[in-house]
């Protein structure tokens, strides 16, 4: 058994550390136990969205050579934009695919249109706003830019993002998710891009906290005294 200055000491490093690590292992609780009784469908917001909107079916379309590009292309796909074909073109460039024009950008009209498409028609849009630039904490950021920003007239402050370069429906945002996005920003302890897991305070904090539970299964076992009397009976 260690002596009693070493029992002093290993107590307080125990109650220091459970104290500076006490509101980390509650954040870890409080975002584990949201995370565990929630849908994930609903925080993704689906509840707000059609279940799978219906591609429209485009005949007489354009052939590659009679678009308006000189560019080699690599990749090609067909896009709707408010019920009208495009080529989206190299992942850079949209051509309609009636006429051959090359598109810059779609217009908010277009993006309410895009945004009826894939949202349940009993919401009322609020506002449409053009966004270029995001910071590292905003509920859009890592997606193309620029993009409308659709607001909806809900208590949860639905919002809806399309981009503009290709008219693209990108994502739902709600109440319930930037309650989500704040916890788990907590629980991984990214607080910039929030997915990383390998950020050095989230190291030592878990380093801290294994540190924590062996010292408080130290106690037990120095402090036991069922313990104390299989030692003794040992020496004996």
């Amino acid at each position: 058994m260690v002596n009693r200055k070493t029992a002093k000491w290993i107590r307080k490093a125990h109650r220091y550390l459970g104290i500076f690590l006490g509101i980390q292992f509650l954040m870890w609780t409080i975002s584990g136990m949201y995370f565990s009784w929630t849908d994930i469908d609903e925080i993704h917001g689906d509840q707000f969205k059609k279940e799978k909107p219906r591609q429209t079916a485009f005949s007489n379309l354009l052939g590659t050579e009679q678009l308006a590009s000189e560019e080699p292309i690599q990749t090609l796909k067909l896009l709707e934009i408010a019920n009208e074909p495009y080529y989206w073109i190299n992942e850079a460039n949209l051509f309609s695919a009636k006429t051959g024009n090359e598109k810059n950008g779609i217009t908010k009209a277009e993006a309410k249109q895009v945004a009826n498409r894939y949202m349940l028609p009993d919401l009322e849009i609020r506002d449409i706003k053009r966004i270029e630039k995001v910071d590292a904490h905003h509920e859009y950021r890592g997606r193309p830019l620029p993009a409308y920003e659709i607001s909806y007239k809900t208590p949860q402050n639905l919002k809806a993002y399309v981009a503009i370069e290709n008219g693209a429906f990108q994502t739902v945002r709600h109440r319930n998710w930037r309650w989500f996005d704040f916890l788990w920003m907590n629980h991984t302890m990214d607080y910039q891009g929030r997915d990383n897991f390998n950020t050095i305070i989230l190291r030592a904090f878990s380093l801290l906290g294994l540190i924590t539970v062996l010292s408080g299964f130290l106690l037990w076992y120095i402090s036991s005294p069922t313990i104390r009397k299989l030692v003794k009976k040992k020496r004996k």
